[in-house]
């Protein structure tokens, strides 16, 4: 009989509040810094780190530990766990940036980051990650919407300039452009995305996309429906392997983040056999 997997262990950091700027109507940048010492990344352009939301009206240990916390208290009284892309780490000044894609009131995260104060207390666990632009690639493709911009502005200061890029961005309108430091090679295409639903108008450019000779490496994340039609797209119409390809829904069309966590696995074993994997 074998025994139970091990619950991963979760290492919680606390910083503060150092800056907050309003990137364009709905992105937030919030730079975190203070108490960091422990944190670092490992080269991965995709980093992310779990953030850590305290419940109202509910009193935690001391220090904030999340794996002292589900020790203590029933999961209902567990802080709310929202996941964030990394878009800048400074190991010398220990900064941490993240960029917030904000719609009003609705949600946790965004109304955090755009009522975040100096000095106001962040904790989070991570990071986690997994992507970094491979060298042996002839070339790059990287595609998403908000969700996945932070990740795609990080690997885009990471690449050379002698090597071909091709980049999808689909956001709301131009007033959603962001000034992105790019390698002379790469090619910067901003879809707006106006009426239309989410992932539609980023499908059809990066299927309308010629495919440059040689051998590709594919970053591709944003809501998961876009995803599920671009990984069948990638794998079985363009025939790239798994190791060519880092995508995944970052989010889901009516799902807030714990029910989106819950079935991500279901949901991705589904799209890769669709995918003829």
């Amino acid at each position: 009989m074998s025994e139970a997997p091990q619950r991963r262990q979760i290492t919680t950091h606390q910083g503060r509040v150092l800056r907050t700027e309003r990137l364009t109507p709905h992105m937030i940048r919030v730079v975190i810094g203070g108490g960091l010492e422990e944190f670092a990344t490992r080269g991965f352009t995709d980093h992310y780190v779990k953030l850590l939301f305290p419940r109202d009206g509910v009193t935690y240990p001391e220090p904030f530990d999340v794996e002292a916390i589900r020790e203590a208290l029933p999961r209902e009284q567990w802080p709310l766990t929202r996941t964030y892309t990394v878009r800048a780490w400074d190991p010398q000044a220990r900064e941490l940036t993240i960029d917030f894609v904000y719609h009003g009131a609705k949600g946790v995260a965004g109304p955090w980051a755009a009522a975040a104060r100096p000095g106001d207390p962040v904790y989070f666990g991570g990071p986690g990650g997994g992507y970094a632009p491979d060298d042996d690639a002839d070339w790059h493709l990287l595609a998403g919407d908000e969700s996945a911009l932070p990740a795609i502005a990080a690997t885009l200061e990471s690449l050379p300039d002698d090597v071909p890029v091709q980049v999808f961005v689909e956001v709301a309108g131009s007033e959603e452009e962001q000034k992105l430091r790019v390698p002379d090679s790469a090619a910067v295409r901003w879809l707006h995305r106006g009426d239309r639903p989410v992932g539609a108008a980023l499908a059809e450019a990066v299927r309308g996309a010629a495919f440059l000779p040689g051998t590709p490496q594919v970053f591709a994340h944003g809501e998961a429906n876009l995803i599920k039609e671009l990984r069948r797209y990638l794998r079985v119409e363009r025939g790239l392997n798994r190791e060519q390809l880092s995508i995944s829904g970052y989010w889901r069309i009516g799902a807030d983040e714990d029910a989106w966590q819950a079935g991500k696995r279901e949901w991705n074993a589904a799209v890769e056999a669709d995918a003829g994997a």
